[in-house]
């Protein structure tokens, strides 16, 4: 069972952004990493045609909890903060993503805006070096039509692929660096479909076949549909779930199980098997709004975590439909993220704050799995 460890609160300099920029209904505009020792953790978030980071301090301190499990934050403060010194966008950006892998020992920094441009820094762990490889792609049309909530994700194991959702033109491009490898189309000989308006997307992990970089699953509408990138027949179109009619998905993440999980308008996480493409779970009204970001835990895969156009962000356990603890910001979100690796959450509010939550197994049960001589570790461990 997971458990939070702490949760923090700081606030964003206003002399770093006096007015953040509204914004769309998807909150991915922020992303985070976890220093190397532990002690700090920094903040990566989008506001106009920028980037900025802050450094937030991790401090042991006790967790007090409210009515119904809720998280009571403490105060921090920010220890550094500056902007991120790359190329601007020319619109606003609407979508950052921070990819990192221990192998490698370096982190993928990209950022995409409301007309589909993209920018890919390489960074340092310690988030230096941006300028040592920075690339830009700009959209297929060129940017001449209408701006829009734009999306982005990287492959989990093929770093230079990364795929770019436009929702007003309804495409889904995907680019190996600077390079357009293919956009995505379903055509039959009997009809024709089109991609609805695509609102998030994710690449596939642990698949059974090691295909995961070639998988792709996008919430279209009130569709989930899944991508194999190595497929001519459909389009590439690999499987289609419909959902409510009228209903639109706002988020879609995979486990590293391989299930996939998919929420919006209808208030109701779905977990799905991609082995049988059947739903292994319904949680129904987990969330009193719309769910509008989504992220199972590295710790525990069948822990989730649900975050909601009303500022609240809720743990749970998807197969017992339980909720175990809960946070709430102090306004609207504009940006929230989990961390690539571990459980560690991040939300910026339009007001300035940001809150960073640290959730671990719950202790008695890491000294048991000790007791009982286990030497596998409770992040990398799947039940």
């Amino acid at each position: 069972m997971l458990e939070a460890k702490s949760l923090r609160k700081a606030v964003v300099p206003s002399t770093l952004i006096p007015n953040p920029s509204p914004a769309n209904l998807q909150s991915s505009r922020l992303a985070l990493h976890v220093s190397d020792d532990g002690s700090s953790c920094w903040v990566y978030i989008a506001s106009g045609r920028h980037i900025y980071k802050l450094q937030i301090p991790f401090e042991d301190s006790l967790v007090s909890k409210g009515k119904e499990s809720l998280l009571i934050p403490i105060h921090a403060e920010v220890i550094d903060s500056f902007l991120v010194n790359r190329c601007p966008h020319r619109s606003e950006i609407q979508s950052i993503v921070l990819e990192e892998s221990e192998s490698t020992g370096y982190l993928m920094l990209g950022s995409v805006d409301s007309y589909g441009d993209l920018i890919v820094s390489k960074l340092d762990t310690n988030g230096k070096d941006v300028d040592r490889l920075t690339y830009t792609v700009s959209p297929r049309d060129h940017g001449v039509g209408e701006s829009s909530w734009a999306g982005l994700c990287f492959s989990p194991t093929q770093w230079s692929m990364a795929a770019v959702a436009l929702n007003f033109s309804k495409t889904v491009d995907i680019y190996d660096q600077d390079i357009h490898v293919q956009t995505l189309r379903t055509v039959t000989l009997a009809h024709i479909y089109r991609l609805l308006y695509p609102s998030a997307l994710s690449f596939m992990q642990n698949l059974s076949d090691g295909n995961e970089s070639s998988i792709l699953a996008v919430a279209e509408g009130c569709q989930l549909t899944i991508w194999d990138l190595r497929m001519k027949e459909n389009g590439g179109c690999l499987q289609r779930i419909c959902g409510s009619v009228g209903d639109i998905y706002y988020a879609v993440c995979s486990s590293s199980t391989g299930n996939i999980a998919v929420g919006g308008a209808d208030r109701t996480v779905t977990i799905y098997d991609p082995r049988r493409w059947s739903a292994l779970s319904r949680w129904v009204n987990c969330s009193k709004y719309e769910i509008t970001g989504l992220s199972f835990s590295s710790i525990d895969p069948d822990y989730i975590y649900i975050q909601g156009v009303d500022y609240e962000v809720l743990c749970g356990h998807w197969k017992a439909r339980n909720k175990l603890f809960a946070f709430r910001g102090d306004s609207n979100w504009l940006g929230f993220s989990k961390c690539h690796n571990r459980d560690v959450l991040g939300g910026w509010c339009d007001s300035g704050s940001i809150f960073v939550a640290d959730v671990v197994a719950r202790e008695s049960e890491m000294k048991e799995d000790f007791v009982n001589g286990s030497t596998i570790s409770p992040v990398n461990s799947s039940p």
